[in-house]
């Protein structure tokens, strides 16, 4: 009977209680991973919780405010202290809120370095310091975002951490490759997830018709779906993924560099 692809593999997905984080947890489970989420919102995360052990996955719910250094931290502590180790690590939390070079405070860019950048340089090193005590391999995958590569203009604090990511995802994954620790990233474009919808209606003053008008410009008719995205992150978690580390992957429908 052929396994699972993450059978017996502890998975710890930051931010995971909704969009891509929680589609990353339900198909980390689906293929046999215990899975630890957290988040600041205890009530979605351990409702997603609750749906993983009705499926009789292992799961784990640890309230934590990944800006904050101490508890992401203390995160890492709980999940180990629970399964024993954490064998993969996927940093999902994410900040968007706008602004432009011309009208960002510092108060909004710390806020997107602390999220989208600090967070994962301190989980990651909380995870990669259990693989070493132990000396056993692991894997993390970074959610960056296809607006690393530049990015729209009132997106300005939000595309420096996350260039910073991609930057700080390959220079990771090189210290580390020859410990067996490999580290990918995913530069996803445009994706149907909940945070967006209140994004969209919060910044855009987008109406309920919102995705049907964004579907209609994109090459491929739809937004980037959670459930395909998920699917791709468990693969790079697993060993059929083979010996890739460092890859930041453009996971989107616009080919960056082409022009018409």
């Amino acid at each position: 009977m052929e396994r699972n692809i993450l059978d017996g593999r502890v998975v710890l997905v930051s931010g995971g209680t909704q969009g891509v984080g929680a589609g990353v947890a339900r198909a980390a489970a689906r293929e046999g991973a215990a899975v630890a989420v957290t988040g600041r919102r205890r009530e979605p995360g351990e409702k997603l919780v609750a749906s993983l052990r009705e499926a009789r996955a292992d799961a784990l719910f640890v309230t934590a405010d990944a800006a904050d250094v101490q508890q992401a931290q203390a995160s890492v502590a709980a999940v180990v202290a629970e399964f024993g180790r954490v064998d993969a690590l996927v940093n999902s939390a994410g900040l968007t809120a706008r602004g432009t070079l011309v009208d960002t405070t510092p108060e909004l860019f710390d806020a997107h370095i602390a999220i989208n950048l600090r967070a994962p340089f301190f989980l990651m090193q909380a995870a990669v310091r259990d693989m070493l005590a132990r000396s056993a391999p692991g894997a993390i995958v970074n959610i960056i975002s296809s607006s690393e590569l530049g990015g729209q203009p009132y997106l300005a604090p939000y595309v420096a951490a996350k260039a910073g990511l991609a930057g700080l995802t390959r220079n990771a994954a090189h210290a580390h490759r020859f410990d067996r620790i490999r580290i990918n990233g995913l530069d996803i474009g445009w994706t149907d997830t909940e945070g967006e919808d209140v994004t969209q209606r919060t910044f855009h003053a987008a109406d309920d018709g919102w995705r049907a008008e964004a579907a209609q410009k994109l090459p491929m008719g739809k937004l980037g779906q959670v459930d395909e995205i998920a699917d791709f992150v468990v693969f790079l978690l697993s060993d059929r993924s083979g010996i890739v580390t460092g890859s930041v992957i453009d996971w989107d429908q616009n080919v960056f560099g082409g022009l018409d």
